[in-house]
């Protein structure tokens, strides 16, 4: 066997083994794709960071590895991004960075983040308040207002 396949066995078990909660193998297959660039395996190793599953939770290290797959355009990982600079997780509270992040996942048709951009825009949280621009995201994620 070649060492692609090898890898993509390797990766293929790394997120089996994340789906089947056993999450120190998981993050012991999922680190080195990871630290190749995989944005699949970093978000992966964001989560386990975030929530000391199979880790030591470790909020540096989730922002790190959420930010890295966030800015390599996976869509989850912008969401979950965004999600901490609204939450304050893992980070200082930021609104308008939480904004920034979901509108680059929003574009990509994350309707979870279309309608959590809708409410930021509705309430003016991290934005200038445009119930208009708050329908157009609700309409994009499929609700009629």
């Amino acid at each position: 066997m070649s060492d692609c396949n090898n890898d993509d066995i390797d990766f293929a078990s790394g997120m089996s083994a994340f789906e089947a909660k056993h999450f120190s193998r998981a993050a012991q297959l999922l680190s080195p794709f990871a630290e190749q660039g995989n944005a699949e395996a970093q978000h992966r190793m964001a989560i386990m960071y975030q929530n000391g599953l199979g880790l030591a939770q470790h909020d540096g290290l989730a922002l790190r590895w959420m930010k890295a797959a966030a800015e390599n355009g996976y869509p989850i990982a912008q969401h979950g991004l965004g999600f901490m600079y609204l939450e304050g997780e893992c980070v200082e509270k930021d609104p308008a960075q939480a904004v920034e992040w979901f509108s680059k996942a929003a574009r990509q048709g994350l309707v979870g983040s279309q309608t959590t951009l809708a409410m930021m825009y509705e309430e003016g949280n991290g934005v200038e308040q445009d119930i208009e621009k708050a329908n157009e995201l609700y309409r994009a994620a499929g609700f009629e207002r």
